[in-house]
């Protein structure tokens, strides 16, 4: 690893802000020259420094602990404490205009995601909302509906009650704000989701609830795009959403990650959604039913948690269509909001013009009646 940035001023930075933090950090990652390069927003938001020109233009070269927004959450303090000297000593140079550039998500590549269910409202009406979907696609909706209630399918599990769900997104899918999303083929019932994030500072291992949060390292929007009618069919195996998530640029992050301590309480910030420009929803992440404290205990049972990865609080209530019955069209934008973060925007472009398109596939060999299928 380089050597700090003026080492003595930086252990008095150090020290200063492990006593008192008092910059805003928010970073960014933007496309410079075709390459991923770590930014600091600067400018009261309209402008972001390049964190490694300034780092090079100061010392001669940028320390790799500062080399990308990954790297920064691995080294912790000790890359804040860097990289607030830097941008104190930057002054007007190695600014870039915001409105200039491409950002990515924060972390472009995440080395894990795992997306929880922390919303009770959601569940709810979510749940309501797909039901009455996959219904719809059978040839005998009523008949469909009733044999579902029936047999519990597709209702609110007992054991969100007892413990936190989640599945695991594909960090292949993310992508940042202001990306236009081309809709699955397969699909034309399309979703947003809107949620909330976390990002994880410090390695640990069967983490407590309170020690959890020591191991955050900053907050950011997180958009799960859905395909619902795929979700509807897949869901009823009870292995996850399948193919009703995981397609290309299906998990908008960011606009930018903010550090934990500039967020200060995590659950009293204002959610705000905006369709086409118009308000679709106003929550507040005070709402969460599982904390991220708690889903961080949870999982870290027995298993370690490495600086990077990412938990999703799933969506707030109200958050996405499924729950409210609005339908989104070719063309719409989704701007999600949240207080002292930012505003992360996508478009949706659709691809079924000419009506879905699904790839027609059977099992081999099976006893089961696959005719009976709806």
């Amino acid at each position: 690893m380089a050597a700090p940035v003026q080492s003595k001023r930086i252990d008095h930075v150090r020290h200063s802000i492990l006593q008192n933090r008092r910059a805003l950090v928010k970073l960014a990652t933007f496309i410079k020259d075709g390459q991923a390069v770590p930014g600091v927003v600067a400018d009261g938001g309209d402008a972001l420094i390049d964190i490694v020109a300034a780092a090079t233009a100061q010392t001669g070269s940028a320390p790799r602990h500062l080399a990308s927004i990954q790297a920064i959450v691995e080294a912790g303090d000790m890359a804040l404490a860097d990289l607030r000297t830097i941008v104190r000593q930057s002054g007007t140079d190695h600014r870039v205009a915001l409105a200039d550039v491409r950002l990515l998500a924060p972390i472009p590549r995440p080395v894990q995601i795992r997306d929880f269910l922390a919303f009770e409202k959601h569940m709810i009406q979510a749940y309501d909302g797909i039901r009455r979907l996959r219904a719809s696609l059978a040839d005998d909706p009523p008949a469909y509906m009733e044999m579902m209630e029936r047999k519990g399918i597709l209702r609110v599990p007992d054991a969100w009650y007892e413990n936190p769900l989640y599945y695991r997104v594909n960090p292949a899918n993310v992508c940042g704000t202001g990306t236009d999303v081309h809709w699955p083929a397969y699909s034309n019932k399309m979703d947003f989701e809107f949620e909330f994030a976390c990002v994880i500072g410090k390695r640990g291992k069967d983490i407590s609830v309170t020690d959890a949060r020591s191991h955050i390292f900053g907050y950011m929007i997180f958009n799960d795009l859905s395909a619902r009618d795929e979700q509807a069919r897949a869901m009823p195996g009870q292995m996850g959403p399948g193919k009703g998530k995981d397609f290309d640029n299906s998990k908008p992050m960011g606009p930018f990650l903010v550090t934990a301590d500039e967020i200060g309480d995590p659950y009293a910030l204002a959610m705000t959604a905006r369709l086409n420009g118009e308000l679709f929803v106003t929550a507040s992440s005070s709402e969460m039913n599982w904390r991220f404290e708690e889903l961080i205990a949870y999982i870290s049972q027995s298993e370690t948690l490495e600086p990077g990865e990412i938990f999703g609080s799933g969506t707030v209530g109200d958050g996405c269509t499924i729950e409210t019955g609005r339908v989104i069209a070719d063309g719409d934008v989704v701007e999600l909001e949240m207080e002292k973060i930012g505003v992360l925007q996508t478009r949706f472009i659709a691809n079924a013009h000419e009506g879905v398109r699904r790839v027609s596939v059977m099992p081999h060999n099976v006893v089961g009646d696959v005719s009976a299928v709806a």
